[in-house]
């Protein structure tokens, strides 16, 4: 019984996303012992998990003061995990309630630097995550030395001023800046249909050239081509030419059935309208 009960005293399991830490006599041998079935003397070892997956660090409302010298409060939660076991059980004894609470004073003092910064229109109209971002590795300078690693902080809400006259400036600063957004981004469209209606209209001229080009090609080489037919039709037959040369001629001139030409009988012009032909 004894030997089931130390077999049983020296086995312990660590959940996924846990991880443990074994003392030997209250003093750590093994600081970062993963998820599995694990081993440990019994008697003289303890074993103690923490979670080591993402939490939350909720905190409450703190009130900034703005580089235009407003008054706003922002209400926020952090995302942290723990990152080095022994650090995190040396800083905090392993509670995870003394590590927020030292946490929180970091957190509130990074945003404090980057409020300050910021005028009240930057803070409400500009990108949260840039704001955060910019003061995450000083916060994280800080986490270190508690053995936690902020992995993101969220906010929430943005309390303004009560004074009517400042949320009238931010309304009319922020329609502002919308209206002139707006108006860029007209002119880029219209700068843009400037460019497609050129490029249209150059199209449109290169078509139409290369068409007359190939038109007038066309047109060259079908005179040719007929200019050869003739030319052997006359040397195969001259006077049958002649005489279909003329039938054209006459077909022609009195197209109209009105015309009237006045030449010498004798003219040899009108030899295939005499009787005796």
């Amino acid at each position: 019984v004894a030997l089931l009960l130390a077999l049983l005293g020296s086995v312990f399991v660590v959940k996924e996303g846990h991880s443990a830490i074994v003392f030997r006599l209250g003093t750590v041998v093994r600081p970062d012992v993963g998820p599995g079935l694990r081993f440990k003397w019994p008697l003289i070892e303890t074993a103690r998990t923490f979670d080591r997956r993402l939490n939350v660090l909720p905190a409450e409302p703190e009130r900034y003061l703005t580089a235009d010298k407003l008054d706003i409060s922002i209400d926020f939660f952090a995302l942290g995990r723990i990152q080095d076991m022994r650090r995190f059980f040396q800083a905090t004894g392993g509670n995870e309630e003394v590590a927020a609470e030292r946490l929180k004073p970091i957190i509130r003092d990074a945003l404090r630097n980057e409020i300050n910064s910021l005028k009240l229109l930057d803070v409400v109209k500009g990108d949260r995550e840039a704001v955060i971002g910019k003061q995450l590795t000083a916060i994280n300078r800080g986490a270190a030395t508690l053995g936690v690693k902020i992995e993101d902080i969220r906010i929430k809400r943005i309390d303004l001023p009560q004074d009517s006259n400042v949320l009238q400036s931010v309304y009319n600063q922020m329609r502002s800046q919308r209206l002139q957004v707006a108006s860029q981004l007209r002119a880029e469209g219209f700068e843009q249909s400037q460019a497609v209606r050129a490029a249209a209209d150059r199209d449109k001229t290169v078509l139409l050239a290369e068409a007359e080009r190939d038109a007038q090609r066309l047109r060259g080489e079908g005179d040719a081509e007929a200019a050869r037919l003739y030319g052997e039709a006359a040397s195969k037959d001259p006077s049958f030419f002649t005489f279909q040369r003329s039938l054209d001629s006459y077909r022609k001139a009195f197209a109209d059935g009105q015309s009237v030409i006045v030449l010498d009988r004798d003219d040899p012009y009108l030899q295939y309208l005499k009787s005796d032909r």
